[in-house]
């Protein structure tokens, strides 16, 4: 009988683009003050990519600080799976552009739409095919050029969000550390609830779509609002039920930074105080995929998680989609 392998993250490491849009930036163009959008969101400033900047110029020098923080060469990576909504192009796989980049020879490549929980459904991925020993390493990335597909005008949606990526190397660990759990689950009802409409098979590009503002994020905030403060709450305390724990437990919960008021109400609703609660996106705004992964690796390098600490990563995002994983350090 084969003994059982744990999944853990080995190595961690982001990038961000170098422009910083704080919100005095964005008055000069948009209906929108500084006191509203910090009031509204919790955003100061948010990283930009500028106009040749792609998905994977980003995820490239992500996934290389994870594998320096892994210890872990190129060459020995199984798989990569990038999370993404900003992939460079619908295809080839962004993964696979990661790959060539690299020098991941030995790696097979994909792709994941999953919007904000893109880097928790990664993950846990990647965590099924190291337990089954299909794998041993696996690179998961979390990245976003959000920045491409706002539209500038409307000032509901491009206060919100920034540019980033972040990686971590998964492989196998000790027993008793690593992935305890993993939950994922969608409800496609809510789809509308944000969405980018134009580019795809339903709505292909042409003027009518370019007119109509197709090809720009739409979302239904309040909805969305409603919908994370909930389900954070529900998620975590489920999870931990799973793994017989308690949020007294919990040493650390890396939220998706969607906004500074739902992770402050869903800190409230759990009773867990908020230095056990990770929050940065005053310095990044929402980066959807990559919030997860850039968050944990601040946490990591500010050394906010130790041996044995518990964290909890939990997602919420377009689909709807929204997922949990319980880690132990």
């Amino acid at each position: 009988m084969q003994e059982h392998i744990s999944t853990g993250i080995i190595g961690t490491g982001s990038f961000l683009p170098d422009r910083v849009v704080t919100n005095f930036h964005l008055e000069e163009t948009v209906d929108a003050s500084d006191d509203w959008i910090r009031h509204r969101t919790g955003i100061v400033q948010r990283r930009i990519a500028d106009i040749n900047t792609a998905a994977s110029d980003l995820a490239i020098p992500a996934a290389e600080k994870a594998l320096r923080s892994a210890g872990i060469k190129a060459d020995q990576i199984d798989l990569i799976i990038v999370a993404t909504i900003t992939p460079d192009m619908f295809f080839p796989a962004t993964a696979c552009v990661v790959q060539n980049s690299i020098g991941a020879k030995n790696a097979a490549a994909f792709d994941i739409s999953a919007a904000c929980t893109g880097f928790v459904y990664g993950i846990t991925v990647a965590d099924q095919f190291i337990k089954s020993r299909a794998c041993k390493y696996i690179l998961v990335i979390g990245v976003e050029v959000l920045s491409k597909i706002l539209d500038w005008s409307d000032r509901n949606t491009c206060v919100l969000f920034g540019d980033g990526a972040g990686a971590a190397v998964l492989g196998p660990v000790r027993k008793q550390k690593g992935i305890l759990h993993s939950k994922l689950r969608s409800d496609g009802s809510g789809g509308e609830l944000l969405m980018l409409p134009g580019g795809g098979s339903r709505i292909p590009p042409s003027n009518y779509s370019i007119e109509n503002k197709l090809h720009y994020l739409k979302m239904s905030g309040s909805d969305i609002f409603k919908f994370a403060t909930k389900i954070i709450e529900e998620a975590t305390l489920e999870a931990l039920e799973h793994c017989d724990l308690k949020v007294d437990n919990i040493d650390l919960l890396i939220p998706h930074q969607a906004n500074s008021r739902i992770i402050n109400s869903a800190a409230k609703r759990l009773k867990l105080p908020l230095e056990k609660v990770w929050m940065n996106i005053s310095k990044y705004g929402n980066m959807s995929a990559a919030s997860i992964p850039v968050a944990l690796d601040e946490a990591l390098a500010e050394r906010k998680i130790k041996d044995d600490s518990l964290v909890l990563l939990v997602g919420f995002g377009g689909g709807l989609t929204w997922g949990v994983t319980v880690i132990q350090w």
